[in-house]
Parts: C-alpha cells; sequence; structure tokens
C-alpha cells in the first residue's frame, strides 16, 4: 500500500519540479531576447529619451531584475521538489529537504515536516511574485519603447 502512494506522491513532486523548471526558465529567456532587441528598437525609433520612458526603463530594469531574482528561487524549489520526489515517502522526502535547508542556514530545523501539497503552496506564490515582476518589466518595456 504505501509503494502506491509513495509512487503517487513521487510522480506529483517530480511533475510539479518539471513544470517549475519550465516556468524558471521562460521569463529568463524572453527577458535576456528584450535586452538584445532593445538597441535594435532604439536605433529604429531614434534617441527620443523623455523623463517618462526614462522612468519606464528604470521600472522595467527593476521588473527583469525581480523577475530573475525569483526564478533563481523558484529553480532552487525545483531542485528541492526533486530531491524530494527520489525518496519513496513524503516523509521521507520533506525530511530530506529540511535537512538541506537546515544544512545551508536557510531554514531552522522545523518542529513538524510539512505536506508536499503546503510546500507546493508556498511555491506558488513565488510563481505569482515572478508573473507580477514580469508582468511589471513587460508593460514598462513596452511604454518605454513606443511611448
Amino acid at each position: 500500500m504505501s509503494g502506491m502512494s509513495g509512487n503517487a506522491y513521487q510522480d506529483k513532486a517530480g511533475a510539479f519540479a518539471a513544470g517549475l523548471l519550465l516556468q524558471a526558465a521562460w521569463p529568463v529567456l524572453v527577458i535576456v531576447a528584450s535586452v538584445l532587441a532593445t538597441p535594435v528598437i532604439g536605433l529604429a525609433a531614434g534617441p527620443q529619451a523623455t523623463p517618462l520612458s526614462a522612468a519606464a526603463w528604470f521600472v522595467a530594469a527593476a521588473g527583469a531584475l525581480a523577475t530573475l531574482a525569483f526564478s533563481m528561487l523558484i529553480l532552487f524549489d525545483a531542485l528541492l521538489f526533486r530531491l524530494m520526489a527520489s525518496r519513496d515517502s513524503e516523509a521521507e522526502g520533506g525530511a530530506a529537504v529540511d535537512d538541506v535547508l537546515t544544512r545551508m542556514r536557510l531554514k531552522p530545523a522545523p518542529a513538524a515536516t510539512r505536506p508536499l501539497d503546503q510546500r507546493m503552496a508556498g511555491t506558488r506564490r513565488l510563481l505569482t511574485r515572478q508573473r507580477i515582476g514580469f508582468i511589471l518589466f513587460m508593460a514598462a518595456s513596452l511604454v518605454a519603447a513606443f511611448q
């Protein structure tokens, strides 16, 4: 019985980790492409710096940095979920992650191991913050490029 629930748990944690890898990667690729395209857009549009465009570029840069930072945290979480998926049970996987976080001095040793769903909910909050940063980056970039 535990083998069957262990497989479902491993599948869930592994699939979540795989999805996180994708979610960490695509915004970074879009930001890099945008940064590479910026000089081309600038040449085509001609120099027309205004206080609004300068402020928009600053906001775009802040949004890009926030997106990149959240992407790195999401990548780290993906690796932690992969570690969880490598263990036979949810309890073992959670204990392994807690041990890594404690050893890295990122979190104190918990009194009790959090369940997989609770950990996934925490990571989904990171995904939301990453998306907000990315939307801020895209919106400010559009304002700066085409105002």
